[in-house]
Order: structure tokens, then sequence, then C-alpha cells
């Protein structure tokens, strides 16, 4: 079974953590741990400056994927120009909400997140937890576009923003 789940990922191939977001396998090595040898991914978040090293064996377990497929992607950005549902809920109740669909991993609730936070000009200003929050999907969504469609972020942003402004419009 740990055969499988060594294969499943390979150094030098983009994956998704659930609590970070995309990050790059920089390699496969062993480790000591409490007198236990443990086969671990090293995973290199650039953006974050950050690596971050998980045991190969709980690495479904814990919820790392490959990047979506572009077919996903594009529902995704479908899934931006839908009519934002919010819920009637108190803020903190919601916020709670966007945070665990943000670090979920899902592609589709992050997106969902993104749609239901984007404000146009026309429309009231984001409190600061709202912000931080919108910033936080659209940094997730727009790494993991960039990095299916072979995109530098900014060309990423661009797309995403684009699909955003015709909602509005």
């Amino acid at each position: 079974m740990s055969k499988s789940k060594k294969n499943e990922f390979r150094p030098d191939e983009f994956v998704v953590y659930p609590a970070h977001g995309v990050g790059r396998i920089v390699s496969i090595e062993e480790q000591e741990v409490a007198g236990l040898r443990l086969e671990m991914f090293v995973i290199s978040f650039d953006k974050d400056k950050m690596t971050l090293r998980v045991p190969t064996a709980r690495a479904s377990e814990i919820g790392m994927r490959s990047l979506s497929t572009p077919d996903l992607i594009d529902r995704a950005l479908e899934t931006l120009k839908g009519k934002a549902r919010v819920k009637r809920a108190m803020w903190s109740r919601r916020a709670q909400e966007y945070e665990q669909k943000i670090h979920s991993g899902d592609l589709m609730s992050i997106a969902e997140v993104v749609r239901d936070l984007h404000r146009c000009d026309d429309q009231r200003e984001q409190s600061y937890s709202e912000r931080q929050l919108y910033e936080a999907a659209l940094d997730r969504l727009t790494r993991e576009v960039a990095a299916v469609g072979g995109l530098d972020e900014g060309g990423a942003q661009k797309r995403v923003e684009e699909v955003l402004l015709t909602r509005a419009a």
C-alpha cells in the first residue's frame, strides 16, 4: 500500500496542500522521527518562503492532492460568474465557513468564497476581516490557475479578474 502512495506524487511536481495552497515537491527524503524512519515529501511554498515535510504514508489522508484538471479550472471560473450566495447568518459564523472552505483545499469551494466576497466598485466597502478572507481565497485560486495553465501569477490574476468583471457587467 505504501508503494502506491509513494508513486502518487513525484519530485518537481506541483501539489495542493489544503492549509497552504499550491507548492512544489522538492524531494522525497527519509528522516528519523521519534525513533521511527519515515519517508517524507519535502514541499516548498516559494511565495510564503516556507518548506513543509509531509509523511508520504499520510499525504492523501491529510488531503494533499494533485493540481486540478483544466476542465475543473474552467468550472471554477464559471462559478465566479454566478450570483453571490450570502447567507443571512452572523458575520462570525459566515467567516468561519469561508475559512473552512479556503483551508479545505477544494478548488470549487475556494471559487465560491471568491464569488461570495467579491465587491464591485458600486458596492459597499469590505470590512478588514472580509477583505483578508477574500484576498486569501483569491490568492489560492490564482496560484492554482497559474500552475495548471502554465501562467505566471500576474497572468492568472488577470484571467480571474476578467471573469469577475464579466459578472459585474
